[in-house]
């Protein structure tokens, strides 16, 4: 499979002022300097814990923000040098489908309006076929013609993503970025919109960044898995590399190694299990080390997590570790694995 887009050493940072008459501005590093693809017709999930740059990296990704240096590939051209007709053309297909169903539909717009809309920007069918193309669009999403002359706030949670994915499929996009899609849903419809969501991969040959904090979700629908840790990626690998023989396995010698973050968030994940301790589960995922801040220096050439591994040593403190290849297409960037 070819590359659809490419991130090198994307770095994000963020100027903020620290207090009401503090005239300097600080310095906050979303992204760290990542290198991703993204390969044609696969899903690749990007898991890590919050506010360690998911949502940034997928804006940048999306051309929403500039990075500050580093570059964003779609179809090998460099969003960031694209004339205003060249973006028009990468915004129509590459879209998002956002975490919160109620908060992401116009509740003033009708859904005929709001799937129409993107239609008529880009030029895509006669004014004519507008309604037939929406009734279609609606119709593959798993929802009646007749909910086009309705507003948001007469649907439920469910229907209302599964209206923001026809949205995010009007254009017919090549990649579609997931940033937490099922997290405001009940477990049952949860289910339903990502069987939804895999079914509209196979079917239209989409390209997806699945984003989650739901790792076993991760794990169902991932060809590859994405590890970020304070805006920088730890670990890619292929989906059976992520559990390896199940969470409620005990690891064995013979299955694949980790990064340390990585080993942390799977000893996270509640097991459904009741005869397994509390404390047992909490002594698993306790910190080898406290937690200390990172450096003031965005700079700063540490490993990001050597705070907290129990593995780190004085190279972890002089050089950050560059992603190494350590088996079949699996990358981890550590020194001590």
């Amino acid at each position: 499979m070819g590359h659809i887009c490419e991130l090198k050493g994307v770095i994000k940072e963020y100027r903020v002022r620290g207090g009401l008459f503090d005239s300097e501005r600080a310095v906050t590093q979303a992204l760290g300097g990542v290198d991703l693809c993204l390969k044609e017709n696969e899903i690749l999930g990007l898991v890590g814990e919050s506010g360690c740059g998911k949502s940034t990296l997928a804006k940048v990704l999306l051309g929403l923000e500039r990075p500050t240096t580093g570059s964003v590939l779609f179809s090998g051209k460099d969003i960031a040098s694209l004339a205003t007709s060249g973006l028009k053309a990468f915004r129509r297909q590459a879209q998002m489908v956002f975490q919160d169903p109620f908060s992401s539909l116009n509740p003033k717009k009708t859904v005929f309006k709001t799937l129409g809309e993107p239609m008529k920007i880009h030029s895509l069918c006669k004014k004519s076929e507008l309604r037939g193309r929406v009734a279609a669009l609606l119709n593959e999403v798993g929802l009646d013609a007749s909910a086009m002359d309705l507003y948001p706030h007469e649907f439920s949670g469910g229907q209302r993503q599964r209206i923001g994915l026809a949205r995010a499929l009007a254009t017919g996009p090549r990649l579609i970025v997931a940033d937490e899609p099922t997290s405001a849903l009940d477990v049952s419809i949860q289910a339903q919109v990502i069987n939804l969501l895999m079914d509209l991969q196979e079917r239209r040959g989409l390209t997806y960044l699945f984003i989650s904090h739901d790792l076993p979700i991760i794990q169902f629908v991932s060809h590859r898995v994405a590890v970020m840790y304070k805006g920088f990626i730890v670990e890619i690998m292929p989906r059976g590399a992520f559990f390896g023989r199940g969470l409620d396995a005990r690891r064995s010698p013979q299955d694949p190694p980790h990064h340390p973050y990585t080993e942390y968030l799977l000893k996270a994940v509640p097991l459904p299990d009741p005869r397994r301790r509390l404390s047992e589960a909490a002594g698993e995922i306790e910190d080898s080390k406290p937690d200390i801040p990172p450096p003031d220096d965005p700079k700063a050439r540490s490993c990001p997590f050597h705070a907290r591994c129990g593995l780190a040593s004085g190279i972890c403190l002089k050089a950050r570790p560059q992603l190494r290849m350590v088996g079949d297409n699996h990358f981890i960037s550590c020194h001590a694995v």
